[in-house]
C-alpha cells in the first residue's frame, strides 16, 4: 500500500534527514573532540555517526517522492525506534561511564529522535486521511 507525502510528511522527512545529518557528521568530524568532553568512546562516537548518513540518503530520497509504500514509512518509524531504545540500552548497560554531558549528549539527541518517530507515526495517520475524504 502506498501513501502520499503531503507537505507535512515531506518537511517531517525533511527535518529529520537535515539533523540527523548534522548529528551523524558532528560525531564523525567532532569525534576526538567529543570523546574527552562527554566521556564517550571516540570510535562509538564516529561509527554512530557514520551509519547516520545512508539513513539520511534515504530520507531524502523518500522525501522527493509524490508517494511511498507504508511498509518503508513504518520501517524509518522502526529504525528510529531502535535507535531510541539501543541509546538508552547503551546508557545503562553500563558498557560506557558518560559523564553527565555525556548522558545529556545520549538523551537529547535519543528525545530527539522518538519525537521524529512520533511526527512520521502522525505523518502516516495523515496520509492515510487525506486518501480516505479523496
Amino acid at each position: 500500500m502506498s501513501i502520499t507525502v503531503t507537505p507535512f510528511f515531506r518537511s517531517v522527512l525533511h527535518a529529520d534527514a537535515l539533523i540527523s545529518g548534522a548529528a551523524g557528521l558532528l560525531m564523525m568530524l567532532g569525534a576526538p573532540l567529543l570523546s574527552p568532553l562527554l566521556e564517550l568512546p571516540a570510535e562509538l562516537l564516529f561509527w554512530a555517526g557514520l551509519i547516520l548518513l545512508p539513513f539520511v540518503a534515504m530520507l531524502v530520497v523518500i522525501a522527493r517522492r509524490a508517494t511511498v509504500s507504508k511498509l518503508v514509512m513504518i520501517d524509518i518509524i522502526a529504525i528510529n525506534a531502535l535507535w531510541v531504545v539501543g541509546s538508552f540500552g547503551l546508557l545503562l548497560s553500563g558498557v560506557v561511564a558518560p559523564n553527565a554531558l555525556g548522558i545529556a549528549f545520549v538523551v537529547g539527541q535519543a528525545l530527539a529522535v522518538a519525537v521524529f518517530a512520533e511526527l512520521q507515526f502522525i505523518g502516516i495517520r495523515r496520509a492515510a486521511a487525506v486518501a480516505a475524504t479523496a
